[in-house]
């Protein structure tokens, strides 16, 4: 006895896109398409309407982009499974989308069989990504994060005067602090940046470009 078919929605700026996806699951016959759209508003209404199981994203879509989009499509309707294809697949989107709630992440020249393969395993719950995909998202995540990353707006502040040359009593003067939290300040950069001193500190914030 077949199972259940899956409702999918495919949303993508690009119509030739939709029709390449069509044409590929047209030979599934648990795979039904619902619906399709253009953009990540669209989306939504869509998603509300026509109740998918799983939604097809383009992650790079004018306006409401394709990560935007999964995470309001993942905070509306938990139920709905999100697929990411797109044409990019550098480990930092690959993560973005990811956290936005995307079950998978495919790339747009993935085989018409490994799509349909992969929208059943969405379907079932199951993560799905492909092996380029993997390899870029853990390069991305075996990367040190750049320096710089941790401080704060008010350490950013003390340090952008800092490569201006000024002194830690200047720098009290034109932030209208104390020359205690100046003090206070400095080492906490010094420390986030493990700087020795504060020539270091300045050669690093100009080096990775941490300060305009």
């Amino acid at each position: 006895m077949p199972g259940p078919r899956i409702r999918v929605l495919l949303i993508d700026d690009h119509a030739v896109v939709r029709g390449g996806l069509r044409f590929f699951l047209a030979g599934a016959d648990d795979i039904e398409i619902v619906g399709e759209g253009g953009s990540g508003a669209e989306a939504l209404e869509l998603a509300a309407r026509l109740a998918p199981n799983v939604v097809i994203m383009d992650m790079m879509m004018p306006g409401m982009d394709g990560i935007e989009a999964t995470r309001a499509l993942r905070q509306r309707f938990p139920e709905i499974r999100v697929l990411a294809l797109t044409s990019f697949g550098e480990g930092e989107l690959v993560q973005r989308a990811l956290q936005a709630g995307a079950i998978g992440y495919l790339l747009k020249d993935t085989q018409g069989s490994e799509l349909v393969a992969a929208i059943r395993n969405a379907f079932a719950g199951a993560p799905v990504l492909s092996p380029d995909v993997t390899r870029a998202l853990v390069s991305t995540l075996n990367t040190p994060p750049a320096p710089g990353g941790d401080l704060s707006e008010r350490e950013l502040a003390v340090l952008r005067l800092m490569v201006a040359g000024l002194s830690n009593e200047q720098i009290a003067e034109r932030l209208y602090i104390s020359r205690n939290t100046v003090r206070h300040h400095v080492h906490n950069i010094l420390a986030k940046l493990d700087a020795a001193n504060r020539t270091e500190a300045v050669a690093l914030a100009v080096q990775h470009n941490l300060v305009r």
